[in-house]
């Protein structure tokens, strides 16, 4: 099928072709991204990773501060491989927001339309409705020193909304708040995301950020990606030890035969669950009880002579390292630590409830 006279995409094609459709692919000295990325108008979708991951690298790649070595990237259906960044329909949040601090919020915000061609009225009538939206009208005339953090990250925003992109991209948009701050603009910021009609792409760290944020998850590790799906498919199911450890659950892989998985770490598991093949078994540290002798007349099938091999305070809870027959996690609540006498070395007992742990293929 064509399209119409003047060139222009059917309007089958321009659905088709809009969002992000992208494979990054970057070399830099020994370490090498390849990430696939696609995205449909209105997702937001989180990167993940441990440090070096290459999470910041490939955000770099969509904004065109680093050049694709191989791959593709195109939005809504126009290659932008080869554009200048400036010319990209992108904008971008920076961690520590780079707002200029001579100018004042107003002129922070109007500074991409008016590079865009607008002219200054325009660009400023545009700065002010966007500073509204964000609750900052009052601040329009302040410099970025007489903003708060949360202030400051809410001008950045609205910088990079004013220019009308099509792709929104957020690095570490909350590392630079404190805690109490970080709640109130994740809460605002999941708001004005929700109301955004493009892609937005966020990199971070914290899991927290990621799932109230975002509708998608992709998780890179060594550049690529390891797991990608919703926040709760992922918490649900993780497939690395990253992830697990992201989510908080103890992970490990084996052989399932029937109820029983044999691990490769050797010892096996009881599951519920009845499969056959290569799977991976879960269970959260607080679906584990320790005993400081061998229990009797226990209903756990999932018994493990193990060691203690840390402690520490793990929100209101202590989480116990432990190693030995099985290494993994256990949360207690201080009292039970203290009764049970746990310290570095010490031996316990720790057991499982077949009904608390979950296999799925992997």
């Amino acid at each position: 099928m064509t399209g119409p006279a003047d060139g222009t995409a059917a309007p089958a094609e321009a659905a088709r072709d809009a969002g992000l459709d992208a494979r990054l692919v970057v070399d830099r000295g020994p370490f090498r991204l390849d990430v696939t990325l696609t995205a449909a108008p209105g997702d937001v979708v989180a990167l993940l990773g441990p440090n070096g991951a290459g999470k910041t690298t490939a955000l770099r790649a969509l904004a065109g501060l680093v050049p694709l070595t191989a791959g593709h990237l195109r939005l809504d259906g126009a290659e932008l491989d080869g554009t200048p960044p400036e010319s990209r329909p992108v904008g971008v949040v920076f961690q520590d927001y780079l707002l200029f601090p001579h100018l004042t919020a107003l002129d922070n915000v109007a500074f991409g339309p008016r590079c865009r061609g607008a002219s200054k009225a325009e660009a400023r009538a545009r700065a002010a409705r966007w500073l509204e939206r964000m609750g900052l009208a009052e601040y329009a005339g302040a410099k970025p020193r007489r903003l708060s953090g949360g202030q400051a990250q809410r001008v950045a925003l609205a910088r990079a909304l004013a220019i009308r992109p099509r792709l929104l991209l957020l690095d570490e948009p909350l590392a630079a708040l404190d805690a109490r701050t970080r709640l109130e603009v994740r809460a605002r910021l999941r708001r004005h995301l929700a109301g955004f009609e493009a892609v937005a792409v966020l990199v971070t760290h914290d899991p927290l950020d990621a799932m109230v944020l975002a509708d998608r998850l992709v998780v890179v590790e060594d550049g690529r990606v390891v797991q990608e799906g919703t926040p709760a498919g992922i918490a649900r199911r993780p497939r690395t030890d990253y992830i697990a450890r992201l989510v908080g659950l103890n992970l490990y892989r084996g052989r399932a035969e029937g109820h029983t998985v044999r691990l490769d770490s050797g010892p096996a598991v009881t599951t519920t669950e009845d499969l056959s093949g290569p799977v991976f078994v879960a269970f959260p540290p607080s679906a584990v009880t320790l005993f400081r002798d061998r229990p009797t007349g226990s209903s756990a099938r999932n018994l493990w002579r193990c060691e203690v091999a840390g402690l520490e305070t793990h929100g209101d809870q202590i989480r116990v390292d432990l190693t030995g027959g099985l290494d993994l996690a256990a949360d207690l609540t201080t009292v039970a630590a203290a009764e049970l006498g746990l310290y570095p070395g010490v031996s316990v007992w720790a057991t499982v409830k077949a009904a608390q742990t979950h296999a799925y293929p992997a």
